[in-house]
């Protein structure tokens, strides 16, 4: 019996051969008998999906990881799409045995290579859906960025998508590979708080129509496919900021094309109390919104247990705190703290509970697809975070209480809040299967 790294292994060298006879491939000097680092054929050659901020930094990263490759990216900024070429050409320059990378203006090009085994989605979140569908289907493992869908829909219809085209898919929830978090978690579900009453989770606000001027479109993008499945409206230099502005693009807390700073760290803070409650494969039962006009703090969130989560500024920054019969934990991404302070100097004993263990996020996911196993933020547990997420904003924009059943994802009796769990694509832009 085959091992399903040899599969792998076999299937890269099928596209590889394949890519020769279409020009696509640029061989690394090491095929030609050069011995320096892992040898080409057990290495995962990536594509990026936008090149911005996030997606150069993301590339930073997984150039730094010995068994890959970024041979491709594609962006619809070509000032963007320049810098990271320069970026991974400079990375990349004292080494013999890596290609150069190859750029392209739309990701359906990318997708098309065969010589990329994997991508990493690192555009704004009304793309995530479509493109990670995309790339599933034309045989590509993905990483996409968190929150890792606009809608439930669109996080469901990514999670059938995982198991019908058989991919690894990694949301970009990071904080789950790092050791604070993990180790609360562990703590949490160990019972060192003793029951569990109360989360309190504390990220930005809901999202907001977008309502920014329109300005005149720069030569070097292209704002209709920057636009893509989105409502149309014209260009402001915030929701893509040029390549000399080094903020942070600021489209997220807009409905049209995220779910408002809850999303954005609610896909971080709210996915470790998920984490924490060992609710990964559900989500709370009833949502109650607070009633005062123009609230942006104050929902609680039930799980049928009981416990209530609450999206509550309780005076530590972006954090979560569990409290429990026995004590509470507080954790972040610069502190972990417990009142009393002897549980977070516990060690988990070998006999209890253990989460799964990661230290690195982004090389998780590569040994997830040689070994084809789920990683440690596999597609459900990115949908279930970004769900919360999604019906939190609902619940805020209606402002009366819903019942949210996380099985069926369905709310109850309520077709106003059930209208809002997917949206409509402007054309001719559609969620395909």
């Amino acid at each position: 019996m085959k091992s399903k790294g040899s599969s792998i292994h076999r299937r890269r060298f099928i596209k590889q051969t394949a890519a020769l006879a279409t020009g696509f491939w640029i061989i690394p000097s090491a095929v030609l008998g050069g011995t320096h680092g892992t040898a080409p054929s057990d290495r995962i050659t990536l594509g990026f999906i936008g090149t911005g901020k996030q997606g150069r930094g993301l590339a930073g990263r997984f150039a730094q990881l010995e068994d890959v490759q970024i041979v491709s990216a594609c962006d619809i900024d070509e000032q963007k799409l320049d810098a990271f070429l320069n970026k991974i050409a400079e990375h990349y320059s004292d080494s013999d045995s890596k290609s150069t990378c190859r750029a392209v203006k739309h990701y359906e090009d990318l997708l098309s290579d065969p010589s990329v085994d994997a991508v990493i989605i690192a555009t704004p979140d009304h793309w995530h859906a479509i493109q990670s569908i995309a790339a599933m289907r034309a045989g590509k493992d993905v990483f996409c960025e968190k929150p890792l869908a606009h809608t439930v829909e669109e996080g469901r219809r990514m999670v059938t998508s995982v198991a019908k085209y058989a991919r690894i898919l990694q949301t970009g929830s990071m904080q789950r590979s790092w050791k604070d978090f993990r180790h609360a978690a562990e703590l949490v579900q160990n019972g060192y708080l003793g029951e569990i009453k109360r989360v309190l989770v504390n990220v930005g606000d809901p999202g907001i129509p977008c309502t920014l001027p329109e300005l005149s479109v720069p030569d070097y993008l292209d704002w209709d496919r920057w636009i893509g499945p989105a409502p149309m409206r014209g260009y402001h230099h915030d929701l893509s900021p040029p390549l000399s502005d080094t903020r942070w693009a600021d489209w997220r807390p807009y409905l049209e094309f995220g779910g408002g700073i809850l999303s954005d760290w609610g896909a971080h803070m709210f996915d470790i109390a998920q984490w924490g409650l060992d609710m990964d494969r559900s989500g709370p039962v009833l949502l109650i919104p607070p009633t005062q006009a123009g609230a942006t703090r104050g929902l609680k969130m039930i799980y049928d247990s009981g416990i209530e989560m609450t999206h509550e500024d309780f005076g530590r920054g972006w954090a979560v705190r569990f409290e429990g019969t026995d004590g509470t934990i507080d954790v972040s991404r610069s502190f972990l703290e417990s009142e009393p302070a002897s549980i977070v100097t516990a060690q988990i004993k070998p006999s209890e509970k253990k989460v799964y263990q990661s230290n690195n996020h982004y090389q998780d996911w590569i040994d997830a697809i040689k070994s084809r196993t789920d990683p440690i933020c596999d597609v459900e547990t990115g949908h279930r975070s970004a769900s919360v997420c999604n019906i939190a904003n609902i619940a805020y924009q209606l402002k009366r209480p819903l019942r949210w059943d996380p099985e069926k994802e369905k709310f109850a009796k309520n077709k106003e809040a059930n209208k809002l769990l997917g949206k409509r694509y402007r054309k001719p832009y559609k969620l395909r299967r």
